[in-house]
């Protein structure tokens, strides 16, 4: 009796080890792989703004559709910080004469921006100056997270895997 209870704990130890271990290997491994490429898609998309000065709902439809590829869902978040100068105060001594005050921002976030773009044919015109930032975090759960809460009970129902961020200064001003 006592050979065939260890025998039947050594088979149940031999086959986790054997196909659990190795799964959550191959999955933290996707996850990964999934990581750095959601972080590459946001610095290409956000460079991207940069560059043209330009938000267009082409570019940001193309953007979900290459985080879409991946298999997972994820929560976009956007915010541009528009530069708005106030002309009324007189420059310090020793700054620039050709700027007359000093630079204040106002923050458009993700529902204004895409509201605002199809409201103006598409587009959303940067100036230089402005501040692009987008957040993406994954809102399902990977096999690795399913895996990791079986086992360890870690994840709780806020928490995500896979995120990635990026921001900028906008270099030219888009027409």
């Amino acid at each position: 009796m006592g050979d065939t209870l260890i025998t039947i704990i050594a088979i149940f130890l031999a086959a986790t080890l054997m196909f659990v271990f190795p799964l959550m290997s191959v999955s933290e491994r996707t996850d990964d792989i999934t990581q750095l490429n959601i972080q590459t898609l946001t610095t290409q998309f956000v460079d991207n703004i940069r560059t043209t000065g330009k938000f267009t709902e082409d570019n940001y439809g193309t953007f979900l559709e290459q985080l879409a590829a991946t298999g997972n869902s994820y929560d976009v978040e956007l915010e541009f910080k528009i530069q708005d100068s106030n002309p009324g105060r007189k420059p310090a001594a020793g700054t620039s004469t050709t700027k007359i005050g000093e630079n204040l921002y106002y923050s458009e976030y993700t529902s204004q921006i895409l509201e605002e773009t199809s409201q103006n044919n598409g587009v959303k015109n940067l100036k230089e100056g402005d501040i692009v930032s987008v957040k993406v975090k994954n809102t399902n759960k990977t096999i690795s997270e399913m895996l990791r809460n079986f086992f360890y009970s870690l994840s709780g129902d806020d928490t995500y895997q896979i995120a990635a961020s990026h921001s900028g200064v906008v270099m030219s001003t888009g027409r």
